[in-house]
């Protein structure tokens, strides 16, 4: 699960953020000051950090500061009610991937969130699967024509081509790619498979085959051309 460290010394904002990311996912840590925060650091790793500009009699970009010359090179967002340009340069110049002014919208903040993990995650290899070529950074499908698939549909192309000839149930399928988002059934499993099939070129071409086994689940397998 996506850690996230929050250095904030207002409990009510640090309350909310924490409410907000555990909603999306993210398992948070909440450090009220910079001495604090550079201790919880020590101690573990974390995949982002939110940091408050002014914290206590203390500034986030000391923090921000110290951090990098740890070697801590996680992505981090500034949440300050400072506006102006000098004090949105202060917090990128010290090591801030991002600087959201206060009040702010919880949805934007997420937003900006998944930007900066995104940014900050290893770039994947291409998937290659007997004729079949998969580039998840980009969620295209290569060959004569270049086909872009939704996130969803990528992450789902993806999960079939690691598990060649593995059988996935319908039920593992959307507790790996469903589940931690709510608000779907193990249906929308099906309906994603039948927008790969339309989307994708015949997969006989490719010497594969994706098969749906009654009872038992889906797979994707090599198959003569």
């Amino acid at each position: 699960m996506t850690r996230i460290l929050i250095v904030e010394d207002d409990p009510d904002i640090a309350s909310l953020l924490q409410r907000g990311l555990g909603a999306e996912g993210y398992m948070t840590v909440w450090e009220p000051g910079v001495d604090e925060a550079l201790a919880r650091l020590a101690q573990g790793t974390f995949d982002a950090a939110i940091v408050d500009m002014m914290l206590d009699d203390d500034r986030g970009t000391r923090l921000l500061e110290e951090m990098r010359l740890r070697g801590h090179d996680m992505p981090a967002i500034v949440l300050s009610a400072l506006n102006r340009v000098e004090d949105r340069t202060e917090g990128l110049d010290a090591g801030a991937g991002d600087y959201i002014v206060k009040p702010f919208q919880m949805a934007e903040l997420v937003a900006r969130l998944r930007v900066q993990l995104k940014r900050a995650a290893p770039r994947e290899e291409v998937l290659r699967l007997g004729g079949l070529r998969f580039d998840p950074a980009s969620r295209s499908v290569l060959g004569e024509r270049r086909i872009v698939l939704t996130e969803r549909e990528g992450e789902l192309l993806a999960f079939l081509m690691r598990n060649p000839g593995r059988v996935l149930t319908r039920g593992e399928i959307f507790d790996r790619l469903w589940a931690p988002h709510g608000g779907s059934t193990e249906n929308v499993v099906d309906v994603y498979l039948g927008y790969l099939r339309r989307k994708l070129p015949p997969l006989s071409t490719c010497g594969l085959a994706l098969r749906t086994l009654r009872g038992r689940g889906f797979v994707l397998t090599r198959e003569d051309v």
